[in-house]
């Protein structure tokens, strides 16, 4: 039977063993290499009046195959996700606990097409759409599944060819779970019509799978050109989830920096505090030191643009943050409009527009980083200005 590509390197290697047919069969094809050194490992649940039973099978069978055998006994609690997922979890964690560098699971052809099909019906996204990975690192080890190319009826016929027994759960029937019901239900229907549509699915799994591993360096290659560590294999892949949430809410947390989302790009925002800012008066001044928002207001003197230099002798200006309502008229051949539209207009993110600090003669808006100053306070032909700048700190 046509099954594992190359195998992961590591010295010793363990096999998840529930007893059913597909990991039967993936403990004898190991158990016959003989570069490595081989266990087994079998997580009894407790589930199901079957469970010791199923014990006693696994352990008979590696006495068999000559294969030492861990028994895992775990409890399951039941979480808002369901006990299917809370067992599936508990299995994970005690799989987690092998001495092995290595973790081969026993999943299929069918196993993946079935869970690409679940995921795409539930909208979990690119993610969720590419299945499960032949290997993938988690808690410091590989997991590895030989058989996910390898049709389910593949491997009954190996299994039978063979000789081997194995042990059926008789949660297999139960069609309150959703892979259960589209196995028994859903899948032979989908054959009718298109009789390779696990092939289909797991080839397009792969295509995405391919995609998200190219997503994943290019995040990568993000995070170090802003001298950033990249983050685990888990957690880079939960932040990608999130990104692909869209949505500027979309808020990413890594070392004391925040990956925001905007428009399609992924954008670094600083860490600072809630900003605890109130009104600071400008006097003209070439710099005006604004810690509470991270930065500073610095002026430079020009002829015939900024802030008319005569406006600022006669009138008392100070620096404020954004309240709402706010309006600006950076040209003059155009409308006076809100800030809101002119920030969406110019690009500034949402979270950035809390931040910046705004300048204004008493109720006017004066001037606002990003959009210019309001016509009323513009210096023009010969007169002296005062051009702002927002000096963010880096």
């Amino acid at each position: 039977m046509a099954s594992s590509r190359k195998r992961p390197s590591g010295r010793t290697l363990a096999v998840g063993l529930s007893g059913g047919v597909d990991s039967t069969v993936l403990l004898h094809l190991l158990s016959r290499k003989k570069d490595f050194s081989l266990e087994a490992i079998h997580v009894h649940h407790g589930l199901s009046p079957n469970a010791d039973s199923w014990e006693r099978f696994c352990r008979s069978l590696c006495r068999r195959l000559r294969v030492p055998l861990v028994v895992r006994r775990v409890k399951v609690r039941k979480t808002g996700k369901g006990l299917e997922a809370a067992a599936r979890q508990a299995r994970y964690e005690a799989l987690m606990k092998s001495r092995a560098g290595v973790i081969a699971l026993a999943h299929n052809l069918d196993d993946q097409a079935e869970t690409v099909l679940m995921n795409l019906l539930r909208g979990s996204g690119a993610r969720g759409a590419s299945g499960m990975p032949e290997r993938a690192r988690r808690g410091g080890k590989t997991l590895w599944r030989p058989l996910l190319a390898v049709p389910r009826s593949d491997i009954v016929r190996y299994a039978r060819e063979q000789g081997l027994e194995w042990i059926e759960d008789e949660s297999n029937a139960d069609e309150k779970l959703t892979r259960n019901f589209l196995r028994r239900r859903i899948g032979p229907l989908l054959e009718q019509r298109f009789p390779r549509w696990k092939e289909a699915l797991a080839r397009a799994a792969r295509h995405i799978a391919r995609k998200e591993a190219g997503r994943e360096e290019m995040l990568r290659g993000f995070l170090r050109s802003k001298g950033l560590s990249a983050p685990s294999e888990a957690k880079l892949g939960e932040m990608l989830k999130q990104l692909g949430a869209s949505g500027a809410r979309t808020r990413i947390r890594h070392e004391g920096k925040a990956l925001r989302l905007y428009r399609g790009k992924v954008l670094l925002e600083e860490e600072f505090p809630q900003a605890d800012f109130r009104s600071v008066t400008w006097n003209g001044e070439p710099r005006v030191p604004l810690p509470a928002l991270g930065g500073e207001l610095r002026f430079r003197a020009a002829r015939g643009k900024g802030i008319a230099l005569d406006s600022v002798q006669k009138n008392v200006f100070s620096v404020r943050l954004r309240r709402g309502g706010e309006r600006l008229q950076p040209h003059a051949g155009r409308p006076r409009r809100t800030l809101k539209n002119l920030f969406q207009e110019a690009g500034v993110p949402p979270w950035e527009r809390e931040r910046l600090p705004l300048l204004f003669c008493g109720d006017d808006l004066v001037w606002a980083p990003g959009l210019g100053i309001d016509v009323r306070y513009q210096a023009s032909g010969a007169r002296s200005g005062l051009v702002p700048a927002w000096q963010a700190a880096r």
